[in-house]
Parts: structure tokens; C-alpha cells; sequence
């Protein structure tokens, strides 16, 4: 499963896609205003420091718009991907930035035939938003399955891109499913690597270590 990381924290994603954890990035109108910062100049930043995809996504509602806004935002970089919002809008955009070569990211999905469509209008991702599910006491999980299963009934070659993660939980359930990427919130990507037992584990050794008196250096 890759790992793209949700956010625009630089200085945290260049730490992490320097130890090669980080395959993409994604960012949202949400994201871009709690940075403070031009978009443009977010989008282009983030392309130099991670390889692979960056989402970036249009503000326009009219299909007619969101293309054209969708070619200012795959100029920015070649590793740019435009997020379009599944509606008869977005899909008409998606069919038609596609066919010019361009990474199109379906996002906002809560159900299998919003996942269906996005897939047919040659999205390249498709972000089912499996926390605000839960949120209403669905299984978020449970699209992730269902999405999985019907791209491999028709072999659709779209990355199922689990977006809206809130905890580890998530990102387990994530990876048992299949999902092709998950999309983290830093904070939660950082508290991967964390477990009280290996906590407590290192203090042990490094106590036992020290009471040895020896010295590998």
C-alpha cells in the first residue's frame, strides 16, 4: 500500500519522504487555507519534494470550468493530480481531463456507484472518505471492501485512494482491504511507529546496556 501523506506541513513532509516512507501527497481547499499560503506556490513546493502524485484540487462547480482549471493545475508539475468532485459536473470534467493525459483524483466518495462511475470516467484515483462514514455510524471499511470487489469484477485499472483516515485503526483496516493508497493526516502518520510496549522495551535494553559497560564504538 503507498502512503500519501494529507497535509502541507513542508518542513514534516520532506522529513518523511526523505526516509523514502512517502509515495504522494494530498491537499484540499481546507488544507490550503489553514496554510496560509498562494495554492499555486503549495502545489509547486510539494512537487519538488515528493516524486509521486499530488493532488491538488479545482474549486469550480461547472464541468466546463473545472477543466480549465484542472489544465492550470497539471501545468504546475508534471507529478500533479487534479481532485475533481464526484457530481455529473466533476465526471464530465474527469472524462475529459483524462483523455488529455491528465491524473484525475474522484474524491468525496460515500458509495460503490459514486466509486462505479468515477472508474468508467477514467479517474486514476478515487478517495472514498471512510471517517465521515463512520461519523454516521456506517462501516467506512466497508466501501473500501465493496470498491475493491467491484474493480476487480471489471478489472478497472482506478487506485482506490482511502481518504478521511482518523486513527492507526484506519490505516490497518486500510491495508487489509487492499486499499492501493492511504491518505494520512501527519499527525496520525507519525503515531505509526509508536507501541508502549516497544517504549518500554528499548528503556529495558538500554538500561541493561548501560549497567554492561561496554561500548560498540
Amino acid at each position: 500500500m503507498q502512503f500519501f501523506l494529507d497535509g502541507s506541513d513542508i518542513e514534516k513532509i520532506k522529513k518523511f519522504s526523505d526516509l523514502g516512507l512517502i509515495d504522494g501527497v494530498t491537499t484540499n481547499p481546507s488544507i490550503i487555507l489553514k496554510s496560509g499560503k498562494n495554492m499555486i506556490e503549495v502545489i509547486s513546493e510539494l512537487a519538488s519534494i515528493v516524486s509521486g502524485s499530488i493532488s491538488a484540487e479545482v474549486s469550480a462547480l461547472d464541468s466546463e470550468k473545472m477543466v480549465e482549471e484542472g489544465i492550470k493545475l497539471s501545468q504546475i508539475a508534471e507529478n500533479v493530480t487534479v481532485k475533481l468532485p464526484i457530481t455529473w459536473d466533476g465526471l464530465e470534467a474527469c472524462n475529459s481531463l483524462s483523455q488529455k493525459g491528465i491524473s484525475v483524483n474522484m474524491t468525496l466518495c460515500f458509495s460503490a456507484s459514486q466509486a462505479l462511475l468515477a472508474a468508467k470516467s477514467g479517474a486514476e484515483y478515487v478517495s472514498p472518505f471512510i471517517g465521515r462514514l463512520d461519523d454516521l455510524n456506517l462501516d467506512g471499511a466497508d466501501l473500501i471492501s465493496d470498491i475493491k470487489l467491484i474493480y476487480s469484477n471489471y478489472n478497472f485499472s482506478t487506485k482506490v485512494l482511502a481518504a478521511s483516515i482518523r486513527t492507526i485503526n484506519h490505516v490497518k483496516q486500510c491495508a487489509l482491504l487492499g486499499a492501493d493508497v492511504a491518505t494520512i493526516p501527519i499527525d496520525i502518520f507519525e503515531k505509526l511507529v509508536k507501541h508502549p510496549l516497544t517504549d518500554s522495551g528499548l528503556s529495558q535494553f538500554t538500561a541493561d546496556w548501560e549497567k554492561t559497560g561496554q561500548s560498540i564504538l
